[in-house]
């Protein structure tokens, strides 16, 4: 037993280490990419697993219709990587293998499809290695109802919290296990100034800060701490605290959840409470999601790779419109904002006024491809 408690106090020590190195790098000064001084963009469509080839090949046709003009000029760039694979990452032991790594950040922005994480093992989540790669630190969802006024936007903290270092725990054989929290001053002051940031120039008065920081004390209390503190710079905006397990429950309380704005939040509860929203919008199929850094960004649906659609052989039947939302937030992201607003305006009417062709997520709907005619289409019309 010895033998084992010296291993994991040395391991930790390591992982400290590590922490309070990434932890000083953040706080030197930042490189950030200026879109519009950009003579090249490189749009990066990582196909991913699952349904990932079928839907982002149609998120790729899209990219090529509303920026025909731009590619044709030679002001955006588009490339396809396809070593982002399962099968690819388990032969190379890596999340993401040095090579497909290089390529990926060749690009201004990736437009990810879903990929594959095993449960258990060490072989780490590919979305948890490509937010610390790439420093992606923002992960923003939008939810939006506004039949129900609701009008939702999310900034989950990207790179900390229990993902970081969730491949890196401590087990005891036939004893116990550990896994590890990180809060870092650095990365939790600046997912706090991104959220009162987008408050401020989009008109909001309200942030909600989540956290559980009556239990984890340490942890969630400096979150909730720092962001308070980032809060002062922004007298216009209130920033009050809720606990995650109460906020899940605000969120379907139909007397209160219009009130909400924006949320800011740590990892876990970010990943857990953006997919009860996005259930609440219709599904996790309509949702996108942002992941940004100061130097790189990626765009995502927030649904997986759904392997039951392609082992029941109906994978054409996959619904690209979590994809394409994602597609529209590059865009804005970019700077191609008519673009963006096509696009937005096309998924509205195909998807709540005209619904010609509907997905279903199986036989009895629309495959991928006609749902994607049908929107491509509509956009030719706009």
């Amino acid at each position: 037993m010895e033998k084992y408690i010296d291993n994991a106090v040395e391991q930790f020590r390591e992982l400290l280490t590590q922490q309070i190195a990434r932890q000083q790098k953040m706080e030197k000064e930042r490189e950030v990419t200026d879109f519009s001084a950009l003579k090249k963009i490189v749009i990066g469509i990582c196909t991913g697993d699952g349904i990932g080839p079928i839907i982002s090949a149609e998120s790729n046709r899209l990219i090529k219709i509303l920026l025909k003009d731009e590619i044709e000029s030679g002001r955006v760039e588009i490339k396809v990587i396809e070593g982002l694979t399962i099968e690819n990452r388990i032969a190379k032991n890596k999340a993401i293998p040095d090579d497909v790594l290089e390529e990926i950040k060749k690009c201004n922005v990736i437009l990810k499809a879903p990929t594959t994480t095993l449960k258990g093992g060490t072989l780490e989540s590919a979305n948890v290695a490509m937010r610390r790669e790439l420093d992606l630190y923002a992960n923003v969802r939008p939810v939006c109802l506004p039949e129900e006024n609701i009008d939702w936007t999310f900034f989950r903290e990207n790179t900390e919290g229990e993902y970081v270092l969730g491949s890196k725990g401590v087990e005891i054989p036939d004893t116990l296990a550990f896994d590890f929290k990180v809060t870092t001053n650095a990365g939790t002051k600046r997912i706090a100034r991104a959220a009162f940031e987008y408050a401020k120039n989009n008109g909001k008065t309200k942030v909600a800060i989540v956290t559980k920081a009556n239990i984890m004390k340490k942890t969630d209390g400096k979150f909730s701490e720092i962001c308070h503190e980032v809060a002062k710079d922004y007298p216009d905006i209130t920033a009050d605290e809720w606990y995650i397990d109460i906020m899940t429950a605000n969120l379907v309380n139909t007397k209160i959840r219009s009130d909400f704005q924006v949320f800011l939040m740590p990892n876990l509860y970010g990943d857990i409470i953006t997919d009860e929203a996005a259930q609440i919008q219709g599904g996790v199929g309509t949702a996108g999601s942002a992941n940004i850094g100061d130097k790189y960004a990626m765009f995502e649906p927030i649904h997986g790779s759904a392997p039951r659609m392609i082992e029941q052989g109906i994978g054409n039947y996959a619904n690209p419109t979590s994809i394409f939302k994602a597609t529209e937030m590059m865009l804005n992201h970019i700077g191609f904002k008519n673009q963006a607003n096509r696009l937005n305006k096309a998924l509205s009417i195909c998807t709540e006024t005209e619904k010609k062709v509907i997905v279903t997520g199986d036989t009895d709907g629309a495959t991928c491809k006609e749902f994607s005619d049908y929107l491509m289409e509509t956009i030719e019309k706009l």
